[in-house]
């Protein structure tokens, strides 16, 4: 099934996403990746704001290219999303819906997406040049000095997207291997 979903209605369209489910994505979403994690997560422990609003927020695995011929960022793919794992539990319960990504997630990570009713979304890997093509702003708005790894907030429109972990305990990763697991002789 294909949703088309706006960011500000992500904690409604997590009740309906399932595993596999495709998304087009459009609104705010914000970037960070491995640095800015950390970065985030101190200033939470130490009773800090963080540079975005944490509730119901979509974070983005990704560190763009310099933009070029009038786009809003060059190549932006997806970032391993396992390099965030130990940060994204933290960000989870402290409010975030979603995050975007590829690879799997640690059982830390699915387990607080099913407490907190968030989801884990694919980004299509190799395809930094399409997904570029999706984001019409960006806007630097904390850590500039990580560079391209800085927070962003992206607005993006019909952002390519597969459901891999939702609210329920569906993972793909799980699921679609089990689907072409050949029995053992």
């Amino acid at each position: 099934m294909t949703y088309s979903i706006l960011t500000q209605e992500i904690r409604q369209a997590l009740q309906t996403l399932r595993a596999g489910d495709s998304v087009l994505l459009t609104g705010e979403i914000y970037t960070a990746r491995d640095a800015a994690h950390k970065e985030i997560c101190a200033g939470l422990a130490r009773g800090e704001d963080a540079p975005f609003p944490l509730q119901d927020a979509i974070v983005y695995y990704a560190g763009p290219t310099p933009s070029k011929n009038g786009m809003a960022v060059g190549a932006c793919g997806p970032t391993t999303a396992s390099r965030m794992d130990g940060f994204a539990p933290t960000l989870l319960r402290a409010g975030v819906a979603a995050m975007i990504g590829k690879g799997e997630r640690n059982a830390d990570v699915v387990s607080a997406i099913g407490e907190t009713g968030g989801c884990y979304f694919c980004a299509p890997g190799g395809a930094g040049a399409l997904i570029a093509t999706c984001i019409t702003d960006s806007e630097v708005i904390a850590f500039p000095h990580l560079g391209c790894e800085s927070v962003k907030r992206f607005r993006v429109k019909n952002m390519p997207l597969i459901v891999a972990i939702d609210a329920f305990g569906g993972n793909l990763f799980q699921s679609g291997r089990e689907k072409y697991r050949v029995a053992e002789r």
